[in-house]
């Protein structure tokens, strides 16, 4: 366990220090169809010209980096950005914006087509081509085995993900009791998943859907209690590996706990701090911890809201902490459960206590807004980051989201690349 309490502790900031960092996943398409990996590989070319350079697993390319930023390759040929970590919202949306600018030139010149959606609303799941990514194969092998839509979400999810710091232990105890308790919230403010294959779903963010249904995914109860390292450690230790990595191998883990394979050893392999770190990447909650905390329950999305997910957690956990763990704290555990699993279904009309997800969202907005004031991050024309926030102060005055904008413009224009990308 001390290795895990160590492993967490280093990852501990100077307040001054503290970024955000930022993650997006896109679906590719050409003629209505989700590309093969040898479309991405024409499209890894392209970006080449950009200044990326290849990223190699044996002689396959399986992902590309300029400076600390990485362009990653999911299961089902999805693609996403992971960001460097950046010191405010400006800096973040502007790496964004330079990413889906080249982004779009190399796939100009292919006639290839994105979606930016929590779901693929196009394809069905026999029809996603797979990569040779080697860790994929073990993972459809094992995921559906445990979890019935496991293979949904790989091949068919796509999500934005934040990543922020913390300065202590108490630190993060404080904002990952509050960024469990906001999942449901999150949920509802930035669903956009509405359709699948071609038809209203029954759901606004049927990714949330999937991932409450897929192996090694949730909300944890013990997630909204008081957590601390040493708790994590311990629900790390005993949460069931998914593979273990020797050079390009991997391993079948058996559903065999950490412990396990500390205690007995498994395949004669012995655990290392390489094994630390990928146990902590396939645990697929949520929110979930490595030297930093990862925010995952946001669905991808266009340009109008890809910065104002960060700028609102940026508002509410870097800029006014104390006030929303106030509100949070006094939220019941079984409440929060019960919207967690409405919410991807009702969103903002979801309950929660004693009121519905939009109002909550009201306050919260209130509240980010102050932090991002508070915090007086400018940019060149002196603007604070509270321009970030108007994408979800119109989801909050229209109670509207990005999934329901969506259903309806698609029974009129029937185009999914003509009104995802807004």
């Amino acid at each position: 366990m001390i290795h895990f309490i160590n492993y967490f502790k280093s990852g501990a900031k100077n307040s001054d220090d503290c970024g955000v960092g930022i993650e997006h996943e896109k679906f590719v398409f050409s003629n209505n169809k989700r590309v093969n990996y040898q479309s991405i590989l024409n499209l890894f070319e392209k970006l080449y010209e950009f200044g990326w350079k290849p990223v190699k697993e044996g002689k396959n390319t399986i992902a590309l980096k300029k400076g600390n930023k990485n362009i990653t390759l999911e299961p089902g040929n999805q693609i996403e950005l992971s960001g460097e970590k950046l010191k405010n919202i400006h800096q973040t949306c502007s790496e964004s914006q330079e990413y889906i600018f080249e982004l779009n030139q190399s796939l100009k010149k292919l006639n290839l087509n994105l979606i930016s959606s929590g779901f693929d609303p196009i394809s069905k799941i026999e029809e996603v081509p797979s990569n040779p990514k080697n860790r994929y194969e073990l993972m459809t092998k094992i995921m559906p085995l445990f979890g019935k839509l496991s293979l949904d979400m790989m091949y068919r999810t796509c999500g934005t993900q934040i990543n922020i710091d913390y300065t202590s232990e108490k630190d993060f105890s404080k904002k990952f009791f509050v960024v469990n308790r906001l999942t449901p919230i999150t949920i509802a403010l930035f669903a956009n998943s509405g359709i699948v294959e071609k038809y209203k779903s029954g759901y606004l963010s049927y990714r949330s859907y999937v991932w409450q249904n897929t192996y090694r995914g949730g909300l944890p109860k013990i997630f909204l209690e008081n957590m601390d390292f040493e708790k994590y450690a311990d629900f790390s230790l005993n949460y069931a590996m998914l593979f273990i990595k020797r050079k390009d191998k991997y391993i079948d883990a058996k559903n065999k706990t950490f412990k396990n394979f500390i205690d007995e050893d498994i395949e004669n392999v012995t655990p290392n701090e390489e094994d630390v770190v990928d146990h902590l990447s396939t645990i697929f909650t949520e929110n979930r911890l490595k030297k930093y905390i990862e925010i995952r329950s946001m669905d991808a999305c266009g340009w109008d809201c890809l910065c104002a997910g960060p700028a609102f957690f940026i508002g509410l956990l870097y800029g006014n902490l104390d006030a929303v763990f106030d509100v949070v704290k006094t939220w019941n555990i079984n409440d929060i459960i019960a919207c967690y699993r409405d919410s991807p279904k009702k969103g903002l009309k979801t309950i929660l206590g004693s009121k519905s997800v939009l109002d909550w969202s009201k306050d919260l907005f209130e509240i980010s807004k102050k932090g991002l004031e508070n915090r007086n991050e400018l940019n060149s024309k002196k603007q604070n980051e509270v321009k970030y926030l108007n994408h979800i102060k119109n989801i909050i005055d229209t109670n509207n989201t990005n999934a329901e904008e969506i259903m309806t413009q698609y029974q009129k224009d029937k185009n999914f690349f003509n009104i995802n990308e807004k």
